[in-house]
């Protein structure tokens, strides 16, 4: 399937309510057309609210396959506006099961590159209202994931997406996502993943602390 944006979105964090309190969150972005810069951090324009767990040089740019929205919109009984999941990138042609960490890509006039699996968490639930939204993103592995960026520049929401490079370790963001869900027992498979030169390091420091668990 070719590869190409669908939608290139951004936004600023906002205030909502979640379970009467308010939350900051940089979930709710826009589609725009651009140009936008990219640089090492994220797009012109864009934020993230919780830069403990979003952002930084291996979240720079969050990605979310388009092909995911239907079954989404059947399961959830809703239609759905691309950004659903607070994705930068709305991409086609990148599934979760078939892109590896580590693979590089030109978007526009940017070189980018697949850091980690994009972990779901509750902010997914107030955007949907879906209590368990994180846990059905886990279970179907539908997760989107981040790139880094290794060239900065301008993108658009008509640029083209070239592969560049396919990283040697040909480990898929979902076995990564699989790890980060039901590794923490798995001597092997944290070997594995620790054996992956440019996975984003709060993944592999968490892979270390449970290896280092079971060997002690």
């Amino acid at each position: 399937m070719t590869m190409r944006i669908v939608s290139l979105n951004v936004g600023k964090p906002v205030t909502v309510d979640y379970q009467g309190k308010d939350l900051s969150t940089g979930i709710y972005k826009q589609p725009v057309k651009g140009p936008l810069f990219l640089s090492s951090v994220n797009f012109e324009g864009d934020g993230q609210a919780d830069l403990v767990h979003h952002g930084g040089v291996d979240k720079a740019v969050c990605a979310y396959p388009a092909e995911h929205y239907r079954y989404w919109e059947r399961s959830l009984d809703k239609q759905m506006e691309y950004a659903a999941f607070g994705e930068n990138l709305t991409l086609q042609g990148l599934l979760e099961d078939q892109v590896c960490i580590g693979d590089v890509y030109r978007i526009g006039d940017a070189v980018v590159q697949i850091s980690q699996p994009r972990y779901p968490c509750f902010k997914l639930s107030q955007k949907h209202g879906v209590k368990d939204m994180p846990a059905r993103v886990l279970n179907t592995g539908y997760s989107g994931f981040y790139f880094r960026v290794l060239e900065e520049g301008e993108v658009s929401a008509d640029s083209p997406v070239t592969q560049l490079e396919t990283h040697a370790a040909g480990i898929t963001v979902l076995e990564v996502l699989r790890m980060m869900k039901d590794g923490r027992k798995d001597e092997q498979g944290l070997v594995r993943m620790l054996e992956i030169d440019v996975l984003a390091l709060s993944v592999k420091s968490q892979f270390s602390k449970w290896l280092e668990a079971l060997r002690n």
